[in-house]
């Protein structure tokens, strides 16, 4: 791992142990992309930015628009003749748009910074150059950082943007990555989907018409994941190249490449600018999201290792990163909203005989009226008409048995029949005049008001301060919609969308840094916010609602394409799956969920004993590959999603020593194989 600045030619090289990250300053200004790939050897590559074929403002200044429509450029701005797609753009306070960044000098630092209210990769083990750009009409500065780790094969950029000036700006747009390149003969990956369906691979030809994946929904949604990837025409898991760029960010993005007419590709990523603004008063910084951008040479199971070893070593917490998870049973599938604490006592010691380790109580918990979706949000005391004694009265009888608890909450929402909406009607996203679009007859809660973020961390906090809660699953339910806020100014709504998963950040950081032996699980019915931000506070993540073990196939080679095996919440459901009607054995149902954090999803209590007979070899099954899951290299060997006959993978220790693999094929009759070597 390096970081080399060549004086003569004004070029960084950037070199991880298998590539090479190069950029320069063209004509004395211009901050130019000159080469991503194979780890070269020379520092003398200037050559690269073809300057014979590109000719500068400074020797023919009659053609800069073609210059700027040309040069591969490492953050792009938009209105000043590169037509291309850009990365900031700024409007004035006369109201105009443009922005003209000139390369104004450099740092080489060790270690990595945090990024402020982010979620940030970490290590000491690394090394960062910042950039610094200017626009002096402006007063504008951004500075750009490339960190690069000694232990995997990725670039992590972000922007800082400060307002030096004094007069008053408005971001219109703020990327955080752009990468230029060359390709023929190329397509693209992305990920698609739906509720139940999520993390489904898909593959396009790239033409000279754009490809975008993005969401608008306030978080990635089902439909759409924070990642794009454009691939040789031949590339599959073992060879072929691959240019990768995954967001780390949880909210509104957007990925987007294009060929243009000269064959040249750009490829950028950051917050969806179709849902943002900022302002930007004097002395005002702006940050955007971390962007991890990956290299292979060698198809996309080098790229999807690559992308596992540096969210387990920089960007997980390093308490839960390695730590060994809890077995658990959730009571949603078994109870939905239909339970009492001796029915919650029946699954938890019938569960606990079984060997599961942590009983984890679902929705239906607070409120004075949460028996159905359409009340309680936002009131988190619990019903103890519902729940005699409370959760602390069911917690004690937990403890005498050994079973750990963990608990629901959906902090984000809150429903019209709650005390918190009838106190604070002003609390919900709404516009002025209009009544808010329900969904699940919810509505979402203003993060960007500090009250509401307190209030909600307070009545969290209460819970945890007083009762012996080490799981929390936080769920979201909804997207966003209707976003207006009576707490931000007119000159300031379109801040929202932003500030609302800042918000989110807050709290789970709080969370995790006061109650540190809390295990965080995030979900958004299901898999919508399955991302590298999430992963950072929690980590592990719902993979979806869907648990019907045919399906999860193809939902869980997509998420472990991109996120580590041991970040996949998966459970075993009752059988007819409530989703899908199918009906499959008990012992299919386990295999496939132990591709990920093992659990159970349904009333152990109803269970034949045949069955119930099964879970202890189950769970023993599980704890013999825990560590690999935890922490080996995962290799995908066939697709049922792209054969619908068999799918295998393969997980093997970074040493080498140890390895297992899974094959299923025929699962629908409840036939599978095993084999640990």
């Amino acid at each position: 791992m390096a970081i080399v600045y060549n004086d003569r030619e004004q070029t960084w090289k950037l070199d991880t142990e298998n590539t090479s990250y190069v950029l320069g300053v063209v004509d004395g200004k211009y901050l130019s992309h000159i080469y991503y790939g194979k780890k070269i050897r020379s520092n003398e590559l200037s050559y690269l930015l073809r300057p014979d074929e590109i000719v500068p403002p400074s020797i023919r200044p009659a053609e800069q628009l073609g210059f700027m429509d040309a040069i591969q450029l490492e953050y792009p701005c938009g209105g000043i003749g590169d037509f291309r797609e850009c990365c900031i753009s700024v409007k004035s306070d006369a109201g105009q748009i443009g922005c003209d960044l000139s390369y104004k000098g450099y740092e080489i630092v060790k270690g990595k910074a945090k990024v402020a209210g982010l979620p940030t990769c970490f290590g000491d083990n690394a090394d960062t150059l910042v950039i610094r750009l200017e626009d002096e009409i402006y007063g504008l500065v951004v500075s750009l950082s490339f960190t690069i780790f000694d232990d995997c094969d990725a670039v992590i950029r972000s922007a800082l943007i400060e307002n030096r000036g004094s007069k008053i700006l408005c971001i219109e747009r703020a990327l955080s990555s752009c990468l230029d390149f060359e390709m023929r003969d190329c397509e693209v990956i992305t990920q698609c989907g739906a509720w139940a369906r999520e993390h489904i691979i898909e593959r396009t030809a790239l033409n000279h018409a754009a490809v975008i994946a993005e969401s608008t929904r306030g978080e990635e949604g089902h439909d759409s994941m924070p990642f794009m990837a454009v691939v040789s025409k031949n590339t599959d898991r073992k060879s072929g190249e691959v240019y990768a760029s995954q967001l780390i960010y949880s909210g509104n993005f957007m990925a987007k490449v294009k060929k243009n007419a000269h064959d040249q590709i750009r490829m950028v990523i950051g917050i969806n600018p179709e849902t943002f603004s900022w302002k930007l008063e004097p002395g005002d910084s702006f940050q955007t999201p971390e962007a991890a951008l990956v290299y292979s040479s060698c198809g996309l199971g080098e790229m999807t290792r690559d992308y596992h070893k540096l969210f387990r070593k920089h960007l997980i917490r390093q308490d839960w990163v390695s730590k060994e998870r809890p077995i658990l049973i959730n009571n949603w599938e078994a109870t939905y909203f239909d339970f009492d604490k001796d029915k919650l006592l029946d699954i938890a010691k019938t569960a606990r005989q079984c060997g599961i380790e942590l009983q984890v109580l679902d929705d239906g918990w607070f409120g004075y009226n949460r028996n159905q979706p359409s009340g309680g949000l936002g009131d988190w005391y619990v019903n103890e008409d519902k729940l005699e004694g409370g959760l602390k009265g069911l917690t004690d009888e937990l403890k005498k048995i050994d079973m750990k608890f963990g608990l629901w909450f959906e902090p984000e929402m809150v429903c019209e029949d709650t005390d918190l909406y009838k106190k604070h009607p002003g609390w919900i996203l709404h516009q002025v005049g209009r009544i808010p679009a329900r969904a699940r007859d919810q509505w979402v809660l203003d993060y960007s008001n500090p009250e509401v973020r307190n209030y909600i961390y307070e009545s969290m906090a209460k819970i945890l301060r007083e009762v012996p809660v080490v799981y929390i699953k936080w769920d979201m339910n909804r997207s966003l919609s209707d976003v207006g806020s009576e707490y931000l100014p007119s000159d300031r709504q379109g801040e929202i969308w932003h500030r609302h998963v800042l918000g989110v950040y807050e709290i789970q950081e709080k969370i995790t840094k006061e109650f540190p032996y809390v295990l965080i699980e995030n979900c958004s019915s299901g898999g919508a916010r399955f991302d590298a931000g999430m992963l950072y506070y929690s980590p592990q993540i719902w993979c979806s609602d869907d648990m019907d073990p045919v399906e999860r196939l193809s939902i869980q080679e997509g998420t472990a394409m991109l996120y580590p095996i041991s970040a996949i919440g998966s459970h075993v459901a009752k059988s007819p799956n409530d989703i899908s009607g199918r009906e499959v054995s008990f012992e299919s149902r386990a295999v496939a969920a132990m591709f990920g954090t093992f659990g159970y999803e349904l009333d152990v209590t109803k269970l034949s004993e045949d069955e119930l007979k099964q879970i202890p070899k189950q769970i023993a099954g599980y704890k013999s590959i825990r560590r690999l899951i935890l922490d080996g290299e995962y290799y995908r060997l066939a697709s049922y999603r792209e054969n619908k006959e068999y799918d295998a993978y393969m997980i093997v220790s970074e040493d080498k020593k140890r390895s297992f693999y899974d094959i299923y094929a025929g699962i629908v009759k409840g036939f599978f194989k095993k084999q640990i070597a």
